[in-house]
């Protein structure tokens, strides 16, 4: 028998948030993990209010939704809004009820300020590596470091000559008409008025320039954790000046595995006077390699060059996943906060995978 289809105006429910969610979904085991860092950070967030005035969005709360958005590829805050309101899912995650108000998409933008200002997400970050050093997951003896390039939120139109005059209103205000032939640009003379921190920058000469930031990651080897991050403007050497800044955070007789980029003879020396073995790729065609016999004929280092390909799941899955491709931000010190925090969340989700695997 054919059922009726009978709209009802509105529907009382009994039935908590808590058992909507599947006892085996994912977010459960994330939400475990997070609530402990979260409790950790406390005395954190409570230096970064005052003591009077109006409540605004409980910190704890504002995290949870940042790494939704992360998590699930929320491209904008006023999306993450849309989804709180009507998604139990995420409302149950960010710790709302089901009948509670959502926050306005500029109140929970101006309230993430303050956590980009109290340094908070690498903290978050710091205590999710303490999670995993804590259930033996880090071997404290093998790394892996590299840099990858993160796309500016600047169009190479607004990359014009340092002290220009105002220029007359562009034919087209949304996509303005600008021929750079026969002009030579550099970021000693250009930069971008809407990013000024973002660097013109190509990988070689088969690539195209365009407006950059570079993100560096320090990879334990044993899972392929990221232990250590950094952003900074792209340059020809910010990755090996980052890699070293990381290095000297490493135990001695470590070993540091890296690409070809890296072999170079100062970084090489640089590695060895930290008492860091160097295991990165040989150069084979252009020069010859700073690494001799005495590094390449040990076990260890084939085994590194197998595991030092993993960081580039990190950086795939920020980029494909954490919104990292083209960063929505600008300035380093924002698009670093959500560099940092994307690995926090990257590493949550290979903490809750480890997890779930059969010991």
């Amino acid at each position: 028998m054919r059922g009726d289809d009978e709209e009802q105006a509105s529907v009382w429910s009994y039935i908590p948030l808590e058992q909507r969610i599947p006892p085996d979904h994912p977010l459960r085991a994330m939400r475990t993990m997070v609530d402990e860092v979260l409790r950790a950070l406390s005395p954190q967030f409570s230096r970064l209010y005052a003591t009077v005035g109006r409540p605004s969005i409980a910190p704890e709360r504002l995290l949870r939704a940042l790494l939704l958005q992360v998590l699930y590829s929320v491209r904008s805050e006023r999306l993450l809004m849309e989804q709180l309101d009507y998604n139990l899912l995420f409302r149950w995650f960010v710790g709302l009820a089901a009948d509670d108000p959502i926050w306005d998409a500029t109140v929970f933008t101006k309230n993430r300020q303050r956590l980009l200002e109290g340094d908070i997400a690498q903290a978050f970050f710091d205590r999710v590596v303490a999670q995993a050093r804590q259930r033996e997951l880090l071997s404290d003896e093998h790394f892996t470091v590299d840099g990858t390039r993160i796309e500016a939120w600047a169009s190479l139109k607004s990359f014009k000559p340092k002290g220009t005059p105002p220029a007359p209103p562009p034919d087209d205000p949304g996509n303005p008409t600008v021929n750079f032939h026969g002009e030579r640009r550099s970021n000693a003379t250009h930069a971008s008025t809407t990013d000024p921190e973002a660097r013109l920058f190509r990988k070689g000469n088969a690539h195209e320039a365009k407006l950059y930031y570079q993100g560096h990651v320090l990879m334990d080897n044993r899972q392929g954790l990221a232990v250590d991050g950094s952003l900074t403007p792209a340059t020809g050497f910010a990755e090996r000046e980052q890699a070293l800044a990381m290095a000297t955070r490493l135990p001695a007789r470590a070993t540091l595995g890296a690409d070809k980029s890296y072999d170079t003879r100062d970084f090489v020396d640089a590695l060895r006077g930290l008492a860091v073995t160097p295991h990165i790729a040989q150069h084979t065609t252009h020069r010859r390699s700073t690494l001799d016999r005495r590094t390449t004929r040990h076990p260890g280092y084939q085994t590194s060059q197998r595991h030092r390909k993993r960081i580039e799941e990190i950086f795939g899955w920020l980029k494909t996943v954490g919104l990292l491709r083209k960063t929505r931000y600008r300035g380093v010190a924002r698009v670093g906060w959500m560099f940092t925090f994307g690995l926090a969340v990257y590493n949550l989700v290979r903490l809750r995978r480890l997890g779930a695997q059969p010991t």
